[in-house]
């Protein structure tokens, strides 16, 4: 979870402020809002049309509506990676369940040479023609070891698979294009690298989901919403592009302002940037790291800004000496997450490296 930008913070005061005078609140508020985070969203990730992002109150309900509107038969598989995030895990379980259909997980080769490109290699491999989805993420969200979706993509392709990414973990800290990767869905929380507040969150929608059914259904994503006085008049048709997926208060007063100030943040030190400064933060420091203590990813196939570090014997109390030391970090499985960004500096790296010395 990032820490909150002063300027989020005021962002969402503001909006606390907003609701002590509600006749203020015109019927254009509830949708200029979120059309400026669709935008927003939108130029991050390289998508043209910001009517292809839905706003969403967390991943797990993002990929709910994926799965809602999926058709998959009995031995039919699914490719998930081994130790994925829960809530993309779940909602495949669920889907699993329902249809009889096969999950596949692939587990990270028991090497520790090159387990990123095999990891990689294995994945592809396991692509064939039973394959009708992969849901994966551009990282793993315990040891930061990156997929090469391009190549991923060209083989779903193939087989006339889907391919889903939950990018909770590193859109905004990590470029991405959805012209160049063209997934079928994009799933972000906002809370971590999109430096907004917990509770909002952003999905693309490719073509795929262009006539699908959403998970409730509200009054904000039909047709004609707009006029307030007409409401009343149903509308059987939806909004549209990935309007549809819009979670009902889509129009938060509080939050949605949140994470416009993240996402204008974001554009404004860029992407590429982040990545790079987080590079130039860790790189000197691994590469001084004792390969027989400790196992971090190849920086080949590794994030800057999350990445694991395995210790190979447990000799030192790691994570107590880390947490004397006012080091924060994460446990993730048998790894140490560590997930640099803008507010550190060379100093506290340095810290956390000498511990492992």
């Amino acid at each position: 979870m990032s820490p909150m930008l002063k300027k989020v913070e005021k962002a969402g005061v503001k909006g606390i402020k907003k609701k002590r005078k509600p006749y203020q609140i015109l019927p254009n508020d509830f949708f200029k809002t979120s059309e400026v985070v669709k935008k927003r969203f939108s130029s991050i990730v390289d998508c043209e049309n910001h009517n292809r992002i839905a706003i969403i109150p967390s991943a797990s309900y993002g990929l709910a509506n994926v799965v809602n509107n999926i058709s998959i038969k009995e031995k039919d598989e699914i490719i998930l990676l081994d130790e994925q995030f829960p809530s993309n895990v779940y909602p495949w379980l669920s889907l699993k369940e329902r249809s009889k259909a096969k999950l596949v997980f692939i587990k990270r080769p028991d090497t520790l040479v090159d387990s990123g490109k095999k990891w990689n290699e294995e994945i592809l491999n396991a692509i064939t023609n039973k394959t009708k989805v992969v849901a994966i993420g551009n990282i793993h969200w315990a040891c930061g070891t990156l997929f090469d979706l391009v190549a991923i993509r060209k083989k779903t392709r193939e087989v006339g698979a889907l391919l889903i990414i939950d990018g909770t973990q590193s859109i905004g800290a990590l470029p991405f294009s959805i012209q160049k990767i063209q997934p079928d869905a994009l799933i972000c929380a906002g809370y971590k690298w999109l430096m907004g507040p917990y509770s909002i969150g952003v999905a693309y929608y490719g073509n795929f989901f262009d006539n699908g059914i959403p998970i409730e259904d509200n009054w904000i994503n039909r047709k004609g919403s707009e006029n307030f006085s007409g409401l009343i008049n149903y509308n059987n048709n939806y909004g549209e592009f990935a309007t549809r997926y819009n979670v009902g208060e889509q129009s938060n007063f509080i939050l949605l302002p949140m994470l416009i100030a993240g996402l204008n943040q974001l554009e404004s030190w860029g992407i590429e940037n982040i990545q790079n400064y987080c590079k130039n933060l860790i790189s000197n420091e691994v590469e001084k790291v004792n390969k027989k203590k400790y196992w971090i990813e190849n920086k080949h196939y590794r994030a800057n800004h999350l990445f694991g570090i395995k210790q190979l014997n447990n000799k030192i109390n790691l994570i107590e000496k880390l947490k004397n030391k006012k080091i924060s970090v994460s446990i993730r499985g048998d790894k140490i997450r560590v997930s640099p960004h803008v507010y550190n500096d060379k100093k506290e790296i340095k810290k956390l490296f000498e511990c492992l010395t």
